[in-house]
């Protein structure tokens, strides 16, 4: 098997896991069922999702969208292994909270995966952190999150097209590099130029390949990946802010101070405060982790 599956909580309707695969390019993937809806964070990695409401590459910062009862096939054929935050939700806990939803009528997901994006963020960094949040506060938080998600994924236009699955291949290489680079903190030139030198495609072709493959821009990208980075280490360190900022790559401490609260929609301490509420016992601020 090269899925392992860790329980983080279990609530009324849902349960959250996280899922741990190690399979590669040497792997023949096989078709499964979804046996609830899913919402699925890519933490790390890279890999293929074919399912009936397309095709997708499920970057770092992207969601996985899953309907009960759909077939779907996972594959890594351009690097190996990735790392996901899995919310389950039975069909009747979905169902139900699509009706409370105003403007809701289809409680099926149109497309396999929402993009990584700056809507996105609060919700992907949060996720990110599940592990450490009281089950309390996750029972709060999950719908929460779910009917963002709900909402994002009926506002996103559906398809962005498609790239040759070399330029597909040349594109996940760039991710997992922009991946590794800010996970590990190093100082590698994460320009437009610098990456499509990398991947031997023109600055326009690049740009073009990435946006329709990622939805989004490299620049776009690289900013999401440092402010989902700095999100996490603000809710399980006790670093310094201006620490955090520059190990995820921002030389400017009041760039990263406006960049934060324009994405994250709060202030780098304001965020960090939530985690010293869970610690000292007091209400989390449900408003606080979603968007």
């Amino acid at each position: 098997m090269t899925t392992t599956a860790n329980l983080i909580a279990t609530g009324p309707g849902w349960e959250m896991q996280k899922l741990i695969c190690t399979a590669g390019p040497q792997d023949r993937p096989f078709e499964e069922r979804h046996g609830s809806v899913i919402i699925a964070g890519v933490m790390s990695g890279t890999f293929l999702y074919r399912t009936e409401t397309g095709k997708a590459l499920l970057p770092p910062g992207g969601l996985l969208l899953g309907n009960v009862g759909q077939c779907f096939c996972c594959s890594h054929e351009h690097g190996a292994g990735d790392r996901c935050i899995s919310i389950r939700l039975t069909p009747e806990y979905w169902e139900n909270l699509v009706a409370e939803v105003p403007g809701m009528r289809s409680t099926t997901f149109d497309r396999p995966m929402l993009s990584p994006s700056p809507a996105l963020a609060p919700v992907t960094a949060a996720l990110a952190s599940a592990a450490v949040l009281e089950k309390p506060a996750l029972v709060e938080l999950v719908p929460l999150w779910a009917e963002t998600v709900m909402q994002l994924a009926h506002d996103e236009r559906p398809g962005r097209g498609s790239a040759s699955p070399r330029h597909e291949r040349r594109v996940t290489e760039a991710v997992r590099h922009i991946e590794r680079s800010i996970h590990e903190a190093q100082k590698d030139d994460l320009s437009l130029d610098a990456l499509a030198d990398s991947a031997h495609m023109s600055r326009y072709h690049f740009l073009r390949t990435f946006l329709s493959v990622i939805g989004m821009t490299p620049y776009q990208y690289v900013l999401h990946l440092r402010m989902k980075r700095a999100a996490h280490w603000l809710l399980i360190t006790d670093e310094p802010i201006s620490t955090i900022a520059f190990d995820a790559g921002f030389n400017d401490l009041s760039t990263f101070h406006h960049r934060f609260r324009r994405i994250m929609g709060k202030s780098p301490g304001t965020y960090r405060r939530q985690r010293s509420c869970q610690s000292s016992g007091q209400p989390l601020a449900v408003h606080d982790l979603v968007p």
